[in-house]
């Protein structure tokens, strides 16, 4: 089955975030843009994790859906359609390596608020979660993909907006050269990359050490009108695994 993801948006709790950013106004413009699966952003905030829990419920294929009670019915009938989340958030590594600070911003996707919660717990030891919608951690992000990995072996890690020249794992100010340059013995378990808003695909298919790489591209939506700027197409069943 074709359907339409976009993975990377930011919740209300994000720097320079619209308040509109709610998950019952999120659900509303995914059907308007007509977006499938959509990311949470941030399940490591503290609060919106919270709302996420209250308002959201298992789909039953390690996607959520909003509540009934939070549901809304001001959506044109030829855009109405099963929306459907994945928990999704995005972290900031700054720290220094080999004579250089690194800043590299990830996407991590899990199937479960259980996930969630052990990756939260996990973090919260290193800095603080609250400070903002995306935690800004003194931590490697080869660690990153390690404490991910280890609290939740199904969980992916996607380097975010790769191609950026700021916080990014290419980035040409604070970034590597190759995927294994940042991640080491570690590299296997990234799949794929988000090539970002400014970024070509058929350019990225031009790095042959991308050749076994999957690009995906988000809208990075700090509003609720840019949701599905950029997005994914699917061919497969909408499930967590299948994604």
């Amino acid at each position: 089955m074709r359907f339409i993801a976009d993975l990377h948006i930011h919740s209300r709790y994000s720097r320079a975030t619209s308040p509109a950013m709610s998950p019952e106004n999120i659900y509303k413009w995914a059907q308007l843009k007509g977006i499938t699966v959509i990311g949470t952003g941030y399940f490591t905030h503290p609060k919106w994790y919270d709302e996420l829990r209250e308002k959201l419920e298992p789909a039953g294929n390690g996607l959520f859906r909003l509540k009934k009670q939070f549901q809304t019915d001001e959506i044109p009938d030829s855009c109405k359609g099963d929306v459907l989340f994945l928990l999704s958030a995005e972290i900031s590594c700054i720290y220094s390596k080999n004579g250089k600070t690194r800043k590299i911003h990830s996407l991590v996707f899990v199937p479960d608020f259980a996930d969630a919660a052990n990756i939260n717990a996990a973090l919260s030891r290193i800095g603080n979660l609250s400070a903002d919608g995306r935690p800004i951690l003194g931590l490697d992000a080869k660690e990153l993909l390690n404490i991910v990995m280890n609290e939740c072996p199904e969980a992916m890690l996607v380097p975010a907006h790769a191609w950026t020249p700021h916080f990014s794992v290419f980035g040409a100010v604070s970034g590597f050269d190759s995927i294994e340059e940042c991640f080491g013995d570690m590299a296997n378990h990234i799949y794929a990359i988000e090539t970002g808003l400014s970024s070509d695909p058929a350019m990225n298919r031009r790095l042959s050490s991308l050749d076994k790489i999957t690009l995906i591209s988000n809208s990075d939506a700090h509003s609720l009108a840019k949701i599905g700027r950029e997005a994914n197409i699917f061919d497969t069943e909408i499930s967590y695994k299948a994604m």
